[in-house]
């Protein structure tokens, strides 16, 4: 059996040529046993946002590839969704995206003895990304990030 990330690899190596003519952005890919079933699941986006028009559009047009080239051995389910209001940030092009957003910051290990930062995104500054949490910018290096996601404030 391949590897999950070899699969989620291979599945956005197929999926990317299929939906970005068509505007949408693959935000994520997961590859993962919920139960007793396989879920692959892709998140996508788009400027002017995501319907469920969008994801059964996308789900249709990338489900026969997928059965086309069949990267993964055994079933699975699709399923194709919106990342929310509360997306993830994956990539230097995310993070220039969404300056000016609230977001939340995790790390691998702590910095000034602290692991997660909420605070407003800068964006990338030679090649870190740049926070202001509070009155105190604080530059990350991508690799010290677990993970990051925009911060939906209902205020």
């Amino acid at each position: 059996m391949l590897k999950e990330s070899k699969v989620e690899n291979l599945v956005r190596n197929i999926v990317l040529p299929l939906i970005e003519p068509a505007g949408y952005e693959l935000v994520d890919v997961e590859y993962q046993k919920e139960g007793n079933h396989w879920v692959l699941r892709l998140f996508i986006d788009h400027e002017e946002g995501i319907d469920l028009d969008d994801c059964q559009w996308v789900s249709n047009l990338v489900g026969e590839e997928l059965d086309k080239a069949d990267p993964i051995p055994q079933a699975y389910l699709l399923e194709v969704s919106s990342p929310g209001i509360e997306r993830p940030l994956k990539n230097a092009k995310d993070f220039d995206r969404f300056k000016g957003k609230k977001v939340e910051i995790k790390l691998f290990s702590p910095k000034n003895n602290q692991k997660e930062y909420v605070g407003i995104l800068l964006g990338i500054e030679n090649s870190q990304v740049a926070l202001m949490a509070g009155q105190v910018k604080i530059l990350f290096n991508m690799d010290e990030i677990a993970k990051a996601k925009l911060v939906f404030d209902f205020n």
